[in-house]
C-alpha cells in the first residue's frame, strides 16, 4: 500500500452509540487527539435498529436527535487515517451490530492492503458491570489483525490506567445509560487517544526517516 507521508498524523475516531454513553467518550478522544496535534475526523456508523425501537426509549431518542451534525462514517474515512479508534457499546460480550455492519464493509479496503499498518486502538461501554468490556474490546482487536494494523493499547503506561483498570481499552459502566462517564473514564480515553496520536507520530517519523 501507499503511504502519505506528510502533514499531521490524521486520527479517524469511529463509533457507535445508542443512548449517548460511548459518544462522551468518542468525543473525548476526538477532543484530546485533536489538541495533541492530529488532524481528527468523528464519525459515527450508520443506525439499523428499527425506529419503532428507538422510539419506545427516551434516552435513545434524544441521543438520535442531539448528534444528528455527525456524519456518518465512509471508507474514505479509513482510508484516510492513519490511526483509527473504534468504539461501541457491549451486546453480549461483542461490538454492536451497527458497528460490526460498518466493519464488514471494509472488504474493499482491506483487498487492495489499505488497512496494513494503521495504528488501532478501542473503546466500550457495557450496561452492568462484568457486562463483556474486554471481551468486546478483544472482538474489535480482532478485526485490526485482520486488517495487518498495528494495535495499541493504553496498558498501564500513565497513573490514571491504575484508576480506570482497563488495560486494554477504555470502559465504563452506564447501567443503562443512567450513569454518564466519570472523570476517570474520560482521562482514560484522553489518555488512550494521545498514546495513539504519539505513537502514529513516531511511525510516521520513522516511515519518513
Amino acid at each position: 500500500m501507499s503511504y502519505d507521508l506528510s502533514g499531521q498524523v490524521r486520527v479517524a475516531v469511529i463509533y457507535y452509540s445508542a443512548t449517548g454513553t460511548v459518544y462522551e467518550l468518542a468525543k473525548t478522544a476526538a477532543i484530546a487527539a485533536e489538541k495533541a496535534g492530529a488532524e481528527v475526523r468523528l464519525r459515527k456508523v450508520r443506525e439499523m435498529a428499527p425506529q419503532e425501537v428507538i422510539s419506545a426509549n427516551r434516552m435513545w431518542t434524544e441521543h438520535v436527535h442531539a448528534t444528528r451534525h455527525i456524519a456518518e462514517a465512509g471508507l474514505e474515512d479509513l482510508d484516510w487515517a492513519d490511526a483509527v479508534l473504534l468504539g461501541a457499546p457491549t451486546r453480549y460480550g461483542m461490538p454492536a451490530a451497527q458497528l460490526k455492519q460498518f466493519i464488514d464493509t471494509t472488504g474493499p479496503l482491506w483487498g487492495q492492503g489499505r488497512l496494513i499498518n494503521k495504528i488501532a486502538s478501542s473503546f466500550t461501554a457495557t450496561a452492568t458491570a462484568h457486562g463483556g468490556q474486554e471481551a468486546t474490546i478483544l472482538a474489535l482487536n480482532n478485526t485490526f489483525y485482520h486488517w495487518g494494523a498495528i494495535i495499541v493499547p493504553p496498558g498501564y503506561a500513565d497513573p490514571v490506567q491504575f484508576r480506570a483498570g482497563n488495560p486494554y481499552g477504555t470502559s465504563h459502566t452506564s447501567q443503562n445509560g443512567e450513569i454518564p462517564p466519570g472523570d476517570v473514564q474520560l482521562a482514560a480515553m484522553e489518555f488512550q487517544a494521545r498514546r495513539v496520536v504519539d505513537i502514529a507520530q513516531a511511525f510516521k517519523r520513522g516511515r519518513i526517516g
